[in-house]
């Protein structure tokens, strides 16, 4: 409908927010750069396992590892810069840490708090828009399976699971109920389009949703509310599970009706590398589309998926490509405010 379409200079885009952790969240993110540079990328600081793990364990900081890929995503700098930040170390004690954790854990040091560490990178990156942390606290992940077995701890999850060859029930943040950041609030609430990134359903975007205010300000925002399920299962974490499974999970840990749009990947599969990713206990997510619909989600189908690497993941490019043609499809623009940005009206 080209009534509601627009087209703006990336520094006049929508403000969007996209919550998550993990690779799925640094993936949208290096594509929705092109279109907006009103980014917010809300990150999920439970990690406990790898160079992330070690951190938080030796110097008890919230963990730095999905935060750099965020901001990697979004780095301006010189090239090198980049590279330096990615570089991994490969002997000694410091073998499989990133520079760019290290870094970022030597800012937490010496910053008042850890989201103002991450604000400080930021800016050595000149990153476009904003990282923050869904919260300051020091949190970790306790799973709850479907036969009452429990175990603490983000890495051991998908151990745990494989070992109790059952679902999971729910996780809970242990300390509960820890206080959102509240620039991540205020980011929810400013927002044209909210987007929970696809990644690991369990351990990279719920967790943000058990943080105290996250939810509440989703719900209260006006804005386009939109989840890119994931293309693929997850072994040890989603085996089984259809589209309507990852709502259901979701909604459960949140709200009914957190959001009312979902993005599935519509684009063929090589059976080739798909077959060899059903031998490593992954497969296509199944979209059960009436399953949906009963929930209140409806499904918006766009070939977004690539394969590199032999790895099928979103193709950065395609899915925000699409997820703005979308924004833009269902928005009106409205007017501009003083500073320029065209605030938008969810169409009726």
């Amino acid at each position: 409908m080209e009534s509601g379409y627009y087209h703006v200079a990336p520094e006049k885009g929508p403000k969007i927010v996209v919550i998550g952790g993990g690779h799925g969240q640094s993936t949208l993110l290096r594509g929705l750069k092109l279109y907006s540079k009103n980014l917010t990328a809300i990150v999920a600081v439970t990690d406990d396992g790898g160079g992330s793990g070690a951190l938080r364990r030796d110097l008890d900081m919230p963990p730095p590892g999905d935060i750099r890929n965020c901001m990697e995503a979004l780095a301006s700098a010189e090239p090198i810069m980049t590279q330096l930040m990615s570089y991994r170390f490969t002997e000694g004690v410091l073998a499989g840490q990133s520079f760019g954790n290290l870094l970022l854990a030597a800012l937490n040091g010496i910053m008042p708090s850890f989201d103002q560490a991450v604000a400080g990178l930021s800016q050595v990156l000149a990153i476009t828009g904003r990282v923050l942390p869904v919260t300051n606290a020091n949190i970790r992940l306790e799973a709850e399976f479907e036969n009452g077995s429990r175990v603490a701890g983000e890495s051991s999850i998908c151990r745990q699971m494989q070992q109790e060859n059952c679902r999971l029930r729910c996780v809970k943040l242990r300390p509960a109920h820890p206080k959102a950041l509240p620039d991540a609030l205020q980011a929810i609430r400013e927002a044209d389009l909210i987007v929970l990134a696809p990644g690991s359903l369990y351990t990279s975007i719920i967790p943000n949703l058990l943080v105290d205010g996250i939810v509440d300000a989703i719900k209260a925002s006006e804005a386009m509310k939109v989840y890119i399920c994931n293309v693929m299962t997850e072994s040890g974490e989603t085996e089984g599970y259809t589209v309507s499974d990852h709502i259901r999970a979701l909604f459960s840990h949140g709200c009914y009706g957190l959001f009312g749009l979902c993005m599935v990947n519509s684009a063929p599969l090589p059976r080739i590398i798909a077959q060899r990713c059903a031998k490593e206990g992954s497969a296509p997510v199944f979209c059960d589309e009436k399953e949906c619909t009963r929930l209140g989600v409806e499904i918006i189908s766009r070939p977004i998926c690539a394969v590199e690497n032999q790895v099928i993941r979103h193709n950065p490019g395609h899915l925000a490509a699409e997820l703005i043609a979308l924004y833009r499809q269902r928005t009106i623009r409205v007017v501009e405010d003083k500073t320029g940005h065209a605030r938008n009206r969810m169409e009726k």
